[in-house]
């Protein structure tokens, strides 16, 4: 269900971001393990995708550990499918040989975060302890190049990757362990998980601007993290047809002041709810877009048909300081057709 409810908040994005195209933790002290980790992920992150897979085995009743069988681990990533909890992992196609042979998996990791910048892409796990200490064991077995520094870079390719399994993401090309904080990061670029590991250690820049929407999402079992600029230039109404773009004009015209912001998440919370935010530059410009994105969250739905209401109830839209929160709460017998 909450699949269709990430298509119409990706609709839903679309639309109030035409703005953009027409305008052109807990874990570590007080954080939550989401802040931690996208505080941690290299400088210039756009885009950061959130699984918190020891929550979602918990949400899904799955007790599952690293000698579970393909079957269990199956049955658990197909009900987390269903539930919409799965979308947001880059490892999903790579489970079951990563639960085979690389010694971690949805099975046993504790959380997942995927960022990319303009430079490249990197994938960060955090792993049990007793789980970290087998990793470095299946990959001297798998044929990885083992570095010369126990924390530097494994060095496999995509060569090696592809003859592991078809299956595998080409994110697991290059591999490194940090013991330090338990942790597991992978990339497709040796060059750039160099540069992920400086970030996370502190000898290289970190991630800025994403802090006050993630701080806001608290604890999601799944969350999708956008900088306003790549959110409005991969999301903006500039990419529609020139029918629903007419359409976006007059619902913006209708709706009252929209105005660029500078990051967006859009959470699975726990308690079954969807949690949107957006960072603006100030509480009066926050409380102005409130009013505005109210009326768009539950208005007509440009490109797909209907309106936003058949898709899900808002139940808040609230300006808190410079951020808007939407609350909204999946519709359970939909009416329309995902795409």
């Amino acid at each position: 269900m909450r699949r269709r409810l990430w298509v119409a908040g990706a609709v839903l994005l679309a639309l109030v971001l035409v703005v953009g195209g027409f305008l052109w933790w807990r874990g570590h002290g007080d954080r939550t393990s989401f802040a931690w980790a996208v505080g941690h992920a290299p400088a210039g992150t756009q885009r950061a995708s959130w699984t918190d897979w020891a929550a979602v085995r918990a949400h899904e009743d799955a007790r599952l550990s690293s000698a579970s069988s393909t079957g269990e681990l199956r049955r658990f990533l197909g009900r987390a499918f269903d539930d919409d909890l799965s979308s947001t992992s880059a490892l999903v196609g790579s489970a079951f040989v990563l639960q085979q042979r690389f010694g971690f998996s949805p099975a046993t990791v504790d959380w997942e975060l995927f960022s990319q910048t303009e430079q490249g892409a990197v994938v960060m796990l955090r792993l049990p302890s007793a789980d970290l200490g087998s990793v470095p064991g299946h990959l001297r077995a798998l044929g990885y190049q083992e570095p010369a520094d126990a924390g530097g870079v494994w060095d496999g390719g995509a060569d090696l990757v592809a003859g592991v399994s078809a299956d595998l993401t080409p994110e697991l090309s290059y591999v490194a362990v940090d013991s330090d904080d338990s942790l597991v990061l992978a990339s497709d670029s040796a060059a750039y998980l160099s540069v992920a590991l400086q970030a996370v250690h502190g000898n290289g820049p970190r991630a800025t601007g994403l802090g006050a929407v993630v701080d806001d999402a608290g604890e999601p079992l799944s969350s999708a993290v956008y900088t306003g600029d790549y959110a409005c230039g991969a999301l903006a109404m500039a990419h529609a047809g020139a029918a629903d773009q007419a359409a976006g004009r007059r619902l913006l015209a209708a709706a009252g002041e929209v105005s660029p912001y500078s990051a967006f998440a859009m959470s699975d919370e726990p308690d079954g709810s969807v949690r949107v935010a957006f960072a603006f530059e100030s509480p009066d410009v926050a409380r102005t877009n409130a009013d505005t994105r109210a009326a768009l969250a539950q208005g007509p739905a440009p490109g797909q048909g209907g309106s936003f209401a058949d898709r899900f109830a808002v139940d808040a839209v609230t300006a808190d300081g410079s951020l808007v929160v939407l609350r909204l709460t999946p519709r359970r017998a939909p009416t329309w057709c995902p795409i």
